[in-house]
């Protein structure tokens, strides 16, 4: 990884036009050659970029200098894509900065907390829909998509449950899918249906209680361990 702090300014032509005014901002060159233009504040997003496949040019300009005030920059970028005529042209006025690292292989994000993590937790402690439920599946099939959970309640009665991490009213669509195609089976029906997540939006709320379903908090900590507390079953 390269990172080169700089005043600079910026061209891109080809499928569009787009430029940079001479300000001070970071650039990032990667190991493929994407180069990311970035600026103090605003966005995570680069203010601009050529991402790979891609090469890079650098070249230094007869005359040129450090002084920020003078037409002639220090030394230009030129970022030309393999694959169209798209060219990411950056004048670097002045340099502060120009220093490179070796990362490595990185490992990647691992994600805590996701719907598979959510899904696991709740099948292993199927308890917490209610006393005398038990476990049926995980991702049980059916014509239209597998169902987050299949479980029994203490009555014998079938509960398809339906897991997000922010439940929103598509999820309790998703759930009345489900429910409706699942009690055409004689030998499934009755069949409840439960909208568990993290938090749940007021008019998924609303919706899923005039449907019938039991909505269901859960608190991913708590169902790690970490914390004492219960879930709530409204």
């Amino acid at each position: 990884m390269r990172i080169i702090v700089a005043d600079c300014q910026a061209e891109y032509s080809g499928r569009l036009n787009a430029s940079l005014p001479l300000a001070r901002r970071v650039l990032l060159i990667k190991a493929d050659n994407s180069v990311l233009i970035f600026s103090e504040i605003g966005s995570y997003k680069p203010l601009n970029w050529m991402a790979a496949p891609c090469s890079i040019k650098e070249i230094e300009p007869a005359g040129a200098d450090d002084d920020v005030d003078t037409d002639i920059p220090e030394r230009v970028l030129r970022v030309c894509a393999d694959k169209s005529s798209d060219i990411l042209e950056i004048n670097l006025q002045h340099i502060y900065s120009d220093e490179a690292y070796e990362l490595g292989t990185d490992p990647g994000l691992v994600k805590d907390g996701v719907e598979d993590h959510l899904q696991r937790y709740l099948a292993e402690q199927i308890e917490r829909i209610g006393e005398g439920a038990k476990l049926v599946r995980r991702e049980y099939p059916t014509a239209i998509g597998p169902v987050d959970i299949m479980a029994v309640d203490a009555n014998g009665d079938h509960v398809a449950i339906e897991i997000k991490r922010h439940g929103g009213i598509d999820g309790v669509e998703q759930l009345t899918r489900y429910c409706k195609l699942l009690n055409r089976d004689p030998l499934l029906a009755p069949v409840h249906g439960i909208f568990a997540a993290q938090t749940i939006t007021p008019q998924a709320r609303t919706l899923a209680e005039d449907r019938g379903f039991a909505c269901l908090i859960l608190d991913y900590d708590e169902m790690k361990g970490s914390e004492d507390g219960s879930l709530r079953l409204f």
